[in-house]
């Protein structure tokens, strides 16, 4: 009975690690390079990861949103991927500096040259955009993730208020306020939000190091709390026996 309690004490400490080594399984997401103010311009990436063990990724679809255009969308050239961008029409026309646009992005695609992304690894692919919208607080866009084997991913599930996180879930780029100054966070001009001097590295496939040791030291944070739930569990158990005897 005593060896079935114990049993059992295991069995619960591996499925909480379990439990929390799950959620590391991670989604196409957006995120700035620095600061992505409304109204400005910015920086951003799209990190896709490989979720898969026997394929590589080979091609990544963004699709921008409609109802908050983006005029001005320039990619970084990446090394293993040509990358192309389409503009469409647009029905309510833009005014930027004083100039009137009449056609946005409405999608970015990149294809493998090469390898792509590879079992356990993942890409960046960054985009200098604007000018941000300043009505919004955030941005949704819908991406498409297609394998060599011709598995098809569609990251295009729109988060709702109050309910759990989508299986696919769609990139959100949250949106910051202006400054008081009237300054629209550390990228003001198209120009500077071009310069790729500071932007991701123009690597072909990267390990998330920082990403995986963060998740690694939850992981191990979880399961020595777990092992010493279990030790105590075990001391109390002996404890009982002696008495018992």
């Amino acid at each position: 009975m005593k060896a079935s309690r114990i049993a059992t004490a295991g069995a619960v400490a591996a499925s909480a690690v379990l439990a929390v080594s799950a959620p590391a399984f991670a989604h196409v997401s957006v995120q700035p390079e620095g600061q992505a103010a409304k109204g400005g311009y910015a920086v951003v990436d799209f990190k896709v990861p490989n979720e898969r063990d026997d394929a590589s990724t080979n091609k990544v679809e963004v699709n921008f949103p409609t109802d908050h255009p983006l005029a001005s969308v320039m990619p970084q050239p990446l090394d293993g991927w040509s990358v192309k961008v389409t503009k469409s029409k647009l029905a309510k026309p833009l005014t930027m500096h004083g100039e009137k646009i009449s056609e946005a992005v409405t999608k970015v695609t990149w294809t493998a040259t090469g390898k792509g992304i590879e079992p356990g690894f993942f890409q960046k692919f960054p985009l200098s955009v604007g000018a941000l919208p300043e009505d919004t607080d955030e941005l949704v866009f819908k991406a498409i993730q297609t394998y060599d084997n011709k598995e098809v991913v569609r990251w295009i599930e729109p988060q709702q208020e109050g309910k759990e996180e989508p299986e696919n879930p769609a990139p959100v780029l949250t949106l910051s306020a202006a400054s008081a100054d009237g300054h629209h966070g550390s990228s003001a001009t198209a120009e500077d939000a071009s310069d790729t001097s500071t932007a991701a590295p123009a690597s072909s496939t990267s390990a998330s190091s920082s990403d995986g040791a963060d998740t690694t030291a939850r992981v191990l944070g979880v399961v020595g709390i777990v092992v010493g739930a279990a030790g105590v569990a075990y001391g109390v158990l002996a404890g009982r026996r002696r008495t018992a005897g």
